[in-house]
């Protein structure tokens, strides 16, 4: 079958540029219930931001639509004899975009299988993705992959130590596939790999995804809760690999500071070392998937950050601070957070909204500039709704216990193992106090004020020095500035000047050049 795959850099068009803004939401239980009704209210969340996503002209295919629910283990033990002895926690569910050749697909499973064994694991086997692609438009018909899912047992016992496992083996399938190139130019993606989570998404509008997934039809199919996201891909190219909800995360707007923040992290992958990974760390690297969106990136860092042993709300706090610097209210605790992390970490800036989990806990937060909206509403029976639109879900006045919006740079957690919301001053104080941070800056910090000043010998440089620094050449000095100060007039000259404009010159150039 073609595969429709994003261009290269061509003419006007550059892949750096891909962002994309959406609508998110997320329903929970507070008491931890998983229901079906969850997953449905889920979908009829989507539906109602529809208009925050895109369509393409045939009206039939979507930017991209998704859900990333709680793993649904009483459908799964229907579904799969191999799990009807089976606890929660005690697999892991891979879900797999493969090619459509059934060499090519083949290929990618062996290899996938092959690491999985390596990694000690145990290998369950693999489920097809019931789907129904009639209703979908003919490009996305056109672009879909051989959806399959793939059970692993967990051979370690400890859940957390698993995900870690179950992260390890999906990068290194992915690194595996990708330079021995067994997909070829057909899609090979892990959408989720996870003990706790799964995600079904697509090249769809948010009506098509019950529609496509028979799987979210079933009423065996439960969570207690659901993250949603509707796409509109701005200046980017749809697929079903960039469709939402990532693997912790969805977000809407754009992180405009994207280039830097992605460069830093490369820049960062030689001197990584971690306790958790040890040796094996060189295995996870590159961090980020060069071929994501804007949001991808963020998730592959989001989820690197989680999986190497830091909380989920503190690698979020890490990657969108709030604005400390000039904040004389900020406690001093947090502030120092803030500070040392800065030196690790640059701010991941929007303006953008995001929600995330990592199935134990799910939250929400803005950036410091706050220019998306995002509102929650807690109920009566324990349920808290978060999305960027109010009207998401038909509520009476009565069922509402709580209302608000998030303001910029804070966060709204909900922990579902302890089934209530964290305030937002009580999660960033708990990991601002969790460490020394305030000690470990007037320990290794460095203030230029206590550089030892140059001596006298150093600060006498040559004039050229100077003048290289301030940006004069040669040509410059001998035929404009010479002219000026021994004849005193501007010097004036026939000839043609074949210097490209300051805005088109690969050379650095001094500010008034521009002007």
């Amino acid at each position: 079958m073609q595969q429709i795959r994003q261009p290269n850099k061509q003419g006007l068009y550059d892949p750096q540029f891909e962002h994309d803004a959406c609508g998110i939401g997320f329903i929970a239980d507070l008491k931890g219930e998983a229901t079906h009704q969850t997953v449905t209210q889920g979908i009829s969340m989507l539906c109602r931001m529809e208009h925050r996503g895109a369509q393409a002209g045939d009206l039939n295919t979507g930017d991209g639509a998704g859900i990333l629910t709680q793993i649904p283990h009483l459908f799964f033990q229907k579904a799969c004899s191999k799990l009807s002895m089976m606890e929660p926690g005690s697999y892991g569910v891979a879900m797999v975009f493969l090619p459509q050749n059934p060499v090519l697909r083949k290929q990618c499973q062996d290899a996938f299988q092959t690491i999985v064994e390596d990694e000690g694991q145990e290998l369950l086997g693999w489920r097809t993705v019931p789907v129904d692609d009639k209703p979908i438009g003919e490009s996305a018909r056109k672009s879909q992959p051989f959806i399959s899912q793939l059970f692993i047992g967990n051979n370690v016992g400890d859940v957390e130590e698993f995900e870690r496992l179950l992260y390890m083996i999906r990068k290194r399938t992915e690194k595996k596939i990708r330079e021995s190139k067994l997909s070829k130019n057909e899609t090979f993606y892990v959408a989720s790999l996870s003990a706790r989570t799964i995600v079904y998404k697509g090249m769809l509008t948010p009506g098509q995804l019950d529609q496509y997934y028979l799987d979210l039809r079933d009423n065996d199919f439960q969570s207690s809760f659901v993250l949603v996201h509707s796409r509109y891909s701005t200046n980017t190219f749809p697929s079903w690999e960039r469709a939402h909800p990532n693997r912790m995360l969805v977000h809407n707007g754009e992180i405009n500071t994207l280039n830097g923040n992605v460069n830093w992290m490369k820049a960062r992958e030689k001197k990584l070392e971690s306790r958790i990974w040890k040796e094996k760390l060189a295995e996870l690297v590159p961090i980020i998937d060069k071929n994501g969106s804007d949001s991808a990136a963020f998730d592959n860092s989001l989820e690197f950050l989680t999986r190497s042993g830091r909380s989920l709300p503190h690698a979020a706090m890490m990657m969108v601070p709030e604005p400390w610097e000039n904040n004389p209210s900020m406690d001093e605790s947090l502030k120092a957070f803030y500070e040392f992390q800065s030196h690790l970490m640059e701010p991941w800036d929007g303006p953008a909204a995001f929600a995330f989990t990592d199935g134990l806990q799910i939250g929400a937060m803005q950036d410091r500039n706050g220019l998306r909206p995002a509102r929650y509403y807690v109920t009566v029976d324990n349920t808290i709704i978060f999305a960027s639109e109010a009207g998401v879900i038909d509520l009476e006045p009565d069922q509402i216990l709580e209302k608000g919006r998030l303001s910029p740079g804070k966060m709204l957690l909900v922990d579902l193992k302890k089934q209530k919301i964290i305030p937002d001053e009580v999660v960033k104080s708990e990991i601002a106090n969790e460490y020394p941070y305030q000690k470990w800056l007037e320990t290794n910090r460095i203030h230029i004020n206590q550089l030892n000043s140059l001596s006298h010998e150093q600060k006498e440089f040559p004039i050229t020095k100077f003048q290289q620094v301030f940006g004069f050449t040669l040509e410059e000095i001998k035929q404009v500035i010479g002219a000026m100060a021994v004849e005193s007039k501007d010097p004036i000259n026939s000839m043609g000047n074949d210097m490209p404009l300051a805005v088109l010159s690969n050379q650095s150039q001094l500010l008034y050049n521009y002007f």
